[in-house]
């Protein structure tokens, strides 16, 4: 930090040969910090803020934690600590519990994953002919009750929230949702119709993306624009020149993914040109 040797030193002396250090730390919680070098603790007095004091404790290196911090507002002393915890604790869900899922999705091609966090008490029984209506199928389940009550407190999904970030995760969300576990009863419905009625239950659950292209994936480019292959030109007769009129005033809006699907005889002929 001080060493005029070293390359990546970040300090430099004023006109008077002095080092400026701790910029934007008040001199309220510098003068709190101090008393670490002299007895190992820090008294936190009133009217100091504990978020403040943490920063400051980071950027000078002192851990922060109870044996070093002592102060009247133990709820902020407690939140700090629980922050430093519930870090520590979802880095190991999401290397035990969490990554597993992750890989298993990525190996079947896919770039994003929403998984469903149940207890460990909790059954999934669903009608094989009658499957609820919300897609629920394409969710990965994970079975952990010890997940289930770290994700009960908001602050802990603001943590994971943060934690999945650091690593290079996109579009997360995580939440408390309605997951249906089993059927309840059926009913049925006016022309023989049968309808199932699930019981759902508030389980947490994680959804995050790891796609590079996002924005590409969901381009559609409006130049391409799909030709008709008349086989029978007397058959068609009239129909040509409509078709033209509908081409130049409202042309379709092809997505790439149609124009790999289609037909040779379907596709533009400059699309072979390269």
């Amino acid at each position: 930090m001080f060493g005029p040797g070293r390359e990546y030193n970040f300090t430099r002396p004023n006109e008077k040969g002095e080092y400026e250090i701790a910029e934007g730390i008040s001199a309220a919680v510098f003068r709190t910090v101090l008393d670490y070098y002299k007895t190992g603790i820090i008294n936190c007095p009133d009217g100091i803020s504990i978020p403040d004091l943490r920063d400051t404790c980071d950027y000078l290196c002192i851990n922060f934690d109870f044996n070093t911090i002592r102060c009247q507002d133990l709820s902020a002393l407690l939140h700090e600590l629980s922050n430093d915890g519930a870090h520590k604790q979802f880095d190991h869900y999401l290397e035990e519990l969490i990554l597993p899922i992750m890989v298993g999705c990525a190996k079947k091609g896919e770039r994003e994953c929403h998984i469903v966090v149940l207890t460990d008490e909790d059954s999934v029984d669903w009608d094989e002919d009658h499957p609820p209506p919300m897609g629920e199928e394409y969710s990965q389940i994970l079975y952990s009750s010890k997940l289930y009550r770290f994700f009960k407190y908001i602050e802990n999904r603001d943590v994971a929230k943060t934690v999945l970030k650091e690593r290079g995760l996109k579009n997360i969300r995580i939440g408390i949702e309605g997951y249906p576990t089993c059927k309840e009863k059926i009913k049925r419905r006016p022309g023989g119709r049968s309808e199932v009625i699930y019981n759902y239950v508030q389980r947490p659950f994680i959804q995050m993306s790891w796609e590079k292209e996002e924005g590409k994936s969901r381009h559609v480019d409006f130049q391409c624009v799909r030709s008709k292959s008349l086989t029978n030109l007397v058959a068609a007769g009239e129909d040509v020149l409509e078709d033209q009129e509908v081409l130049m005033y409202h042309p379709p809006q092809v997505d790439e993914l149609d124009r790999l699907n289609a037909p040779l005889s379907q596709m533009a002929s400059n699309d072979f040109q390269d």
